[in-house]
């Protein structure tokens, strides 16, 4: 999967955070420049972009998956483009969390990394 660095109007950057919001590197450094992510506001819908907190803990990131997820289902009309959240400096591996996106709703796209193991 290409970076992504442009979005439809219906679609929706998703990407891994911290709690504090401090979206300094990475996909969330994308997330603040292009798609409307809110410095201080490390979960949810800000923008076209929604944040996942990956780096408090397993329990936390399995709970923050679940609310994208449940929110994903509540909103058909939106295409969420899932960047492979926690992999980066949170430190996980795409097997540890693409089982968490197992049950995902048709209208959010996987990367590769999570999509090829489910």
């Amino acid at each position: 999967m290409q970076p992504i660095t442009e979005l439809g109007p219906d679609e929706v950057f998703v990407f891994g955070s911290n709690a504090d919001g401090a979206h300094a590197a990475g996909a969330a450094r994308t997330a603040a420049e292009r798609f409307g992510a809110v410095w201080g506001e490390g979960d949810g819908l800000h923008g076209q972009s929604y944040a996942i907190d990956t780096m408090s803990g397993p329990e936390v990131l399995a709970d923050r998956v679940a609310a994208f997820l449940r929110f994903a289902s509540e909103h058909p009309e939106l295409r969420f483009l899932v960047t492979p959240i926690g992999t980066g400096i949170a430190g996980y591996q795409a097997h540890e969390i693409a089982p968490l996106l197992a049950s995902a709703p048709p209208n959010v796209v996987l990367p590769p990394e999570f999509a090829d193991l489910l």
